[in-house]
């Protein structure tokens, strides 16, 4: 009898089925990670292929953020300085903090611009077009029974 060991977790994509997704499954690892609900965000979609990703970063500067395109990802830092050296504060419960916050994108999605109004710090995004592809593959054959695979050069576009 075989015992089971230690407890794996089962692939998402681990169909042999799905070729070449692996690295999906790493992005997802990685959404996961920044699962923090600081700063708090929107998602709206603002037209039919542009998106607007809106976080609320109120006592953040312009210096103080930064916006980054890092491989598949969006990635927004905010780091506050600190300017309490010499006050004296009776309560304090707006602290200086900083935050990263990582969005993964869709393969070609484009950063159209970002803006910061009334501790709203606003990001745009231009999603792509999905083009229909059909490629045809010849199937040519060799000599004692082995066959290889042509590509054909012509792309049938829908």
């Amino acid at each position: 009898m075989r015992r089971p060991s230690a407890v794996s977790r089962q692939s998402l994509f681990g169909s042999p089925l799905f070729l070449g997704f692996d690295h999906l499954e790493q992005m997802l690892d990685r959404v996961g990670k920044n699962a923090e609900g600081y700063p708090p965000y929107n998602i709206e979609q603002i037209g039919e292929s542009r998106l607007r990703i809106t976080l609320a970063v109120a006592g953040f500067a312009m210096d103080d953020l930064q916006i980054t395109q890092e491989d598949n990802q969006l990635v927004i830092r905010g780091r506050q300085k600190d300017d309490a050296e010499g006050r004296v504060f009776l309560h304090r419960g707006i602290a200086a903090r900083q935050f990263q916050r990582a969005f993964v994108m869709a393969e070609g999605m484009e950063v159209e611009g970002a803006w910061l109004d009334n501790g709203l710090l606003h990001i745009e995004l231009k999603r792509p077009q999905p083009e229909s592809r059909v490629k045809t593959i010849r199937i040519g054959a060799r000599g004692n029974g082995a066959t290889t695979a042509i590509v054909d050069a012509r792309t049938d576009r829908s």
